[in-house]
């Protein structure tokens, strides 16, 4: 088998972040001191929701937190934490990118996650939907189960491409033959590498580089997904304000 298609998570099949879901549970519950969640995450948020903000810098105060809070904390809490949260809120995805993932499975190409939610929860996620494989940023633990703090991400666009190319070479994959769905700049190399890339709701950031790749912007789908249409627009005469 020599196709298969790759999906980021956050924000092209799971219609926000997963990690914020975690990160609201460990305020719920006190794992994390909800006035860190007022007072370094909510204006970030705000600012965010009324459009004068970007989700990134949102985004990123949230998952600064939570690897702070992980220090010393047992992997059994956030693997609790993250099962009840594919339980209640999985199914919270794209109408087109889960039409997307059954096609693949159907037409028979290997479906595989590459996300930036923490490995766990991309884990239980690829589960759900029945991948083949799945890759995330990856939260390491002491030999007793106890998070160090230590890191190794997976939503930049330079890790992506290198789990990309290790999947590559453990299936045998051809990559012009194969798939990639992505929603912001994190997932441009993906979308470069495959033959037949997707953007899906794609940040401003994103659709401005697609554009300035003229290879890319040729062979690219850019799909927006709202309330219950799904709408397929062509860059070459959208405008940006």
């Amino acid at each position: 088998m020599k196709e298969a298609a790759f999906f980021d998570i956050d924000g092209t099949i799971y219609r926000e972040g997963l990690i914020t879901e975690v990160f609201k549970k460990m305020v719920t519950h006190e794992i994390i001191d909800p006035k860190r969640w007022h007072d370094e995450v909510k204006p970030a948020y705000q600012a965010w929701d009324r459009r004068e903000g970007d989700y990134d810098t949102y985004l990123m105060r949230m998952t600064e937190i939570f690897q702070q809070t992980l220090v010393g904390l047992s992997s059994q809490h956030i693997d609790f934490i993250a099962r009840k949260v594919i339980e209640q809120k999985g199914g919270r995805v794209y109408q087109f990118t889960r039409q997307e993932i059954e096609r693949h499975q159907r037409e028979g190409r290997r479906v595989i996650a590459i996300s930036g939610s923490p490995d766990t929860l991309v884990k239980l996620m690829a589960e759900k939907y029945h991948f083949d494989d799945w890759r995330g940023s990856l939260y390491p633990t002491d030999e007793k189960g106890f998070f160090t703090g230590e890191i190794i991400p997976m939503w930049d666009s330079a890790s992506k491409l290198k789990a990309l190319n290790t999947l590559v070479a453990q299936y045998d994959l051809d990559l012009s033959r194969c798939w990639a769905y992505g929603d912001t700049n994190g997932d441009i190399t993906m979308l470069k590498a495959v033959g037949h890339p997707t953007a899906i709701n794609p940040t401003r950031e994103l659709l401005l580089n697609i554009r300035e790749d003229a290879e890319l912007n040729k062979k690219i789908r850019v799909v927006v997904e709202r309330k219950d249409v799904i709408y397929h627009i062509d860059l070459n005469t959208l405008e940006l304000e």
